[in-house]
Order: structure tokens, then C-alpha cells, then sequence
């Protein structure tokens, strides 16, 4: 089933307590043609754990998909089939690239990449489960001497994914070093489903960069994004030829926050909302000159009241 094409061109990467429903929401305003949740554990969802479940929640503007992880695939297909219930998601992407130890130690995301064979066998369990496009999240390998992202993205494709997205490290990287866009383009080569390419995508010009060495026509931006929605803007921009946008000035990006902010406390109340608050206001102040005061103010943020009077401040005292 085609899910992406030229027309949807732009991801906004699924990252654990970043991409909430909240800051999915903005990012689609803004260009992010399709966005993906926070990955949410197969076993958390089968055992009914409320949390993992109100992490679903579909935001509109987009194309969205809900990722989960793990290793049975008996599992996964259920869990599969409880977030596409929850969430009423357009794709299920499954999770086989995530570096963290506490994930790939216990044989979840990244740990998959060596053992082709199971990953194959769970990405048949989802597709078989699901009646939406089922998709995967990888990287390059466990390491360098470990490539697999070819063997991997052909096993998707036979056991019938939709679409894989490369992230251009390996797992031993994480996220340091360079990405790898000429190791991304030799999975474009080797199979005939859509692959979107990820690393490194931060600028119009890396943008443009990664589409000539991978041969790529779909692309995923991660932490680049944190507190500039407006990046799938300029990015979208330098796809068609033209000139990328400015960022707007500071008060409108105060605004965005504040909208951000809003939709965080409705969907999660305000203890929680609060807490997450402090780490994107801070994003969305850097680089803002004089600005160290008020992030230091914001590490404090408790009340949804202390987020506006801050934005208040800031929009008259800082340009």
C-alpha cells in the first residue's frame, strides 16, 4: 500500500519525550508533512498500562503514525493492534533503531539489527495484525563493522512493510559522528519501497546535501525541530527551489510556544504539562541573545500562569 510520496515529503521523527501530541501539533502546522508518537513498549500496551496508552493520541494537520517496540512478535501484533484502536492512526511504524542501552539491551530497537531473521518474522506478525500500512524505524547497523540496514529494509519489504526510514548511524554511534548518507542511498538502491532518510537533516542546505548522496525523496528531521517548528518551513522551501523563510520574529515564536503549551496542559494537565514546559521553552529561546535570565526562570516554571507571565516578559524585553 503507497502511504508516501513527493506530496509528503517531510517527517518529524518520533522522539521519547519530545514528540508529544502537543509539539506534533505545531509541527504540522508548519510543515511537517507526516509525524510519528513516541514510541510506546508492545508489553506496556498488552498489559493495559495507562500512561504508554495516553502517549497514541492522534494529532491532526498530518499523516500520523504510532511506533511501538519490542522483540515477540505475537506480542507486537497485538500491541499493534491496540494502538491503531487508540490512536486511529494512518501507519504503525515499528521501532528497530533505538540506541538507548535499557532499549537494545533487553533486545528491543536496535538489537533487531542482528537478527534479521526475528525482525523479518515480527514486521510479517504487525502487517498480518493491522489494517493500516505498517512501516520501520532502523539504523545502519549494530556498529561499523555490522552493516545491516540493506539485509534489514529487504526483509521489511518481503514480510510486507510500506516504507522504511534510515537513520545514517549505527548503533554504536548514537548520535554523534556524521550521518551517512551514501550508506542511506544504498537501501534507496536495494529495495522498492519508499525509504526516508534521517541524520543530519537540520538546514535547507543539509537537506538538499543528503537528497543528492542518498538519492532519497522523503526525509525525516529530529532534534534539529526542538523549538523551531518553523524548520519544516524552510526545508519545504528548498525542496521546491526557493528561498527558505526567516524565522518570524520572537514574539510570534513566544506565541507558538504558548499555543504549544496550552495544547499540553488540555491533553496532559497542568503538573506534567509544566515540567515538559521547561525543556522546549528553553529550546525555543535559543540562540536569542540575553535570554540566559529567563531560562533560568523557566527551570522553575510549576503553574501554567508562570508560563504566561514569562512569555510576557520576554516579549517585551527580548527581541
Amino acid at each position: 500500500m503507497q502511504l508516501f510520496s513527493g506530496d509528503t515529503p517531510l517527517f518529524l521523527a518520533p522522539m521519547a519525550g519530545v514528540t508529544d501530541y502537543a509539539f506534533r501539533t505545531v509541527c504540522a502546522q508548519h510543515g511537517a508533512d507526516v509525524t510519528v508518537t513516541e514510541m510506546v513498549s508492545s508489553r506496556a500496551l498488552v498489559y493495559q498500562d495507562r500512561k504508554s496508552r495516553g502517549l497514541l493520541r492522534r494529532n491532526e494537520g498530518s499523516l500520523c503514525g504510532a511506533q511501538i517496540f519490542g522483540n515477540d512478535p505475537a506480542m507486537m501484533a497485538e500491541a499493534a493492534q491496540i494502538a491503531v484502536g487508540i490512536s486511529g492512526c494512518d501507519f504503525l511504524d515499528i521501532n528497530m533503531g533505538c540506541p538507548m542501552p535499557k532499549i537494545a539491551n533487553n533486545g528491543d530497537g536496535s538489537a533487531l539489527m542482528r537478527d534479521i531473521p526475528l525482525a523479518g518474522r515480527i514486521i510479517r506478525a504487525v502487517a498480518d495484525a493491522v489494517s493500516v500500512p505498517v512501516t520501520v524505524k532502523t539504523r545502519l547497523g549494530w556498529d561499523r563493522s555490522c552493516p545491516s540496514a540493506v539485509a534489514l529494509a529487504r526483509a521489511a519489504e518481503e514480510n510486507g512493510a510500506a516504507a522504511i526510514t534510515i537513520h545514517g548511524r549505527t548503533k554504536a554511534m548514537l548520535y554523534s559522528g556524521r550521518a551517512d548518507w551514501d550508506a542511506i542511498g544504498e537501501v534507496v538502491r536495494a529495495v522498492s519501497i519508499p525509504v526516508i532518510a534521517n541524520g543530519d537533516i537540520s538546514d535547507p542546505e543539509q537537506l538538499l546535501r543528503c537528497r543528492a548522496h542518498s538519492g532519497a525523496s522523503l526525509f525525516m528531521a529530529g532534534r534539529a525541530a526542538f523549538g523551531d517548528p518553523w524548520l519544516f518551513e524552510r526545508l519545504r522551501a528548498a525542496l521546491r527551489g526557493k528561498t527558505p523563510p526567516e524565522l518570524p520574529p520572537l514574539a510570534d515564536r513566544v506565541d507558538t510556544a504558548l499555543q504549544q503549551f496550552a495544547l499540553a496542559l488540555e491533553d496532559k494537565g497542568e503538573h506534567i504539562a509544566c515540567l515538559e514546559a521547561r525543556k522546549h521553552f528553553a529550546w525555543y529561546l535559543r540562540g536569542v541573545p540575553h535570554s540566559g535570565f529567563y531560562k533560568e526562570q523557566i527551570s522553575n516554571i510549576s503553574a501554567f500562569s508562570d508560563i504566561e507571565r514569562l512569555a510576557k516578559e520576554i516579549k517585551r524585553d527580548l527581541r
